[in-house]
């Protein structure tokens, strides 16, 4: 096939791959591309390179398939790789294509416009896969094999830049089949008949369990075992289920069933530290670990049987080997269940309310889309029920300020359903500028923002370990104000009772609406949240 320039090359190559909305900045550097992707498919103009990776991240999270973004080169690349570290650690499909300087000065160090010294080492540092477009001949090959390495399990950002000229020439492009994706499924040895013994089990779900849903359901029903979750695993198995427990691994209920299981099966989780109380929570003897990733077994608790393979084929190969557990023990797990529920619904206070509002007003598929900040990390992790893993959008490296754009992709992923943005007043400010990407492009996206006058979490933090504040209260906006010069609808939560009407009304509104969360007159938590975070003694 022949195309005038990169730019319809790009184009083709996204169609092939079920992408119809690109996120990025404009730049001298990629001029071609984001013409083409305007012209046939839909640019959504960013206001920075972190958000659009963010966006192109939640844009694949949010369908289960490829995100795409577009930057410029040097700093307009540097300014990406902090969204790329999230999707790296997340293992989330993103093609991220940033312009380079003109193949002749690639490595010139003259100081050409935009250029960077080793750009393809840190998109490297930063990515699954990283490579430079060498021809017009070879762009179609160089694009393909970057996406076909994002979206291999265990998956992740593949960057591609594409020096300025290379864009502009004509190119030839001859598709290639892809490899046929081999689904594994491990020697089971001695895990069948550990399963089939089990009286008390337990399963452990993280993301790497999302893809294999149906298989994970159906064990978890043959078993009756309790089903625990990392924050990425949520929804792999609906959390109204009644032997879901969730993502409450730490809390002193579950600390006790794990002490008395005589079986842990893990599902594709890497036992993060703010999940795993800084590696201080004690598993089973008897653990049973899958992962598509080698690398990810017994890296952090070790595995009587370590089964390397897919989650879906594996899961599927064990079924048979299941047996019901004692049904005492599967009454204690639904209790537990209640119990840490009911918790932590007492303990957020007056913020339950708006926990409860959101899921009485939103349909079981919306994204719920968090930064990190207090409710996030408090109820919104744990206690708001996800139903999909798709609905589920967080940043799971803790990188704070990357929920607005996670929030525009996933709202523009598939703009018939409703995304809500939780974000708190300091996360909002690290890209306020895309409030005015939500302005321009009128997703069906609630923005909750929880002011607090600063980063609350650090905050509590230092008033519970020091004896002074720094670098923790911030100023911040008039919100209302904010909102009206952004021409967006403004909205108001100051009181427990003002949750379900103004999100209500929020979320029926079929477009954005801004909704402040006034923290000081809502009034506090009970504790005030601090997080899994050790601090040596003085």
């Amino acid at each position: 096939m022949q195309y005038a320039n990169g730019g319809d090359l790009l184009v083709a190559v996204l169609k092939e791959l079920g992408v119809d909305t690109v996120f990025g900045i404009v730049s001298v550097h990629n001029l071609p591309l984001v013409e083409a992707v305007d012209r046939e498919l839909r640019f959504v103009p960013v206001r920075h390179e972190a958000s659009a990776v963010n966006a192109a991240d939640a844009y694949g999270r949010a369908r289960g398939s490829l995100g795409c973004a577009l930057t410029s080169t040097g700093t307009g690349a540097g300014n990406a790789a902090g969204s790329l570290i999230e999707a790296l650690a997340s293992g989330t499909s993103v093609l991220h294509v940033t312009g380079q300087v003109e193949s002749q000065f690639l490595g010139s160090g003259r100081g050409f416009i935009h250029e960077t010294k080793d750009q393809l080492g840190m998109l490297t540092a930063v990515s699954c896969h990283a490579a430079t477009v060498p021809s017009a001949d070879a762009a179609g090959r160089v694009l393909r094999e970057a996406a076909r390495a994002a979206l291999a399990a265990p998956g992740g950002p593949a960057s591609v830049e594409w020096p300025i000229d290379l864009q502009y020439a004509a190119q030839t492009d001859t598709p290639a089949e892809a490899p046929e994706a081999v689904v594994t499924a491990p020697e089971l040895g001695g895990a069948a008949a550990l399963l089939s013994a089990a009286e008390r089990p337990l399963i452990w779900a993280g993301g790497g369990a999302t893809k294999a849903r149906t298989e994970l359901a159906a064990l978890v029903e043959a078993t009756g075992a309790g089903l625990i979750t990392s924050n990425s695993g949520r929804g792999a198995v609906p959390e109204d289920h009644p032997q879901v427990i969730g993502n409450f691994a730490t809390t002193p209920a579950v600390r006790a069933l794990l002490a008395d299981a005589d079986l842990l099966l893990t599902v594709g989780t890497h036992f993060r530290s703010n999940e795993t109380a800084d590696y201080g929570l004690e598993l089973p003897a008897a653990h049973l670990q899958i992962d598509i990733d080698a690398a990810a077994l017994g890296r952090v608790y070790p595995a009587v049987h370590a089964l390397h393979g897919d989650a879906a084929a594996t899961l599927g190969a064990l079924l048979p080997h299941a047996r019901e557990a004692d049904p005492e023990w599967t009454r204690r797990v639904t209790q537990v269940r209640t119990d840490v529920r009911a918790t932590l619904h007492d303990t957020i206070g007056p913020q339950a309310a708006i926990c409860d509002a959101l899921r009485a007003a939103l349909p079981r598929d919306a994204v719920v889309a968090r930064d990190v900040t207090i409710a996030s990390s408090s109820w919104g992790n744990r206690l708001l029920e996800m139903y999909d893993p798709k609905a589920n959008v967080f940043p799971r490296g803790g990188g704070i300020g990357q929920g607005l754009g996670m929030g525009i992709g996933a709202a523009l992923a598939d703009p018939g359903r409703p995304t809500v943005v939780i974000a708190g007043d300091g996360g909002l400010a690290v890209h306020l500028g895309e409030l005015l990407t939500v302005a321009q492009e009128r997703p069906w996206l609630t923005l909750l923002v929880f002011n607090d006058g600063g980063y609350g979490v650090l905050r509590n933090m230092q008033d519970r370990y020091g004896e002074r504040r720094s670098g923790v209260d911030l100023t911040t906006p008039d919100f209302e104000l904010l909102a009206r010069a952004c021409r967006l609808p403004y909205l108001r939560i100051a009181d427990a009772e003002h949750a379900a009407p103004v999100i209500n009304e929020a979320v029926a509104s079929d477009g954005p609406v801004l909704v402040e969360v006034d923290l000081a007159a809502l009034g506090p938590m009970k504790n005030p949240f601090t997080p899994p975070v050790k601090i040596p003694a003085a």
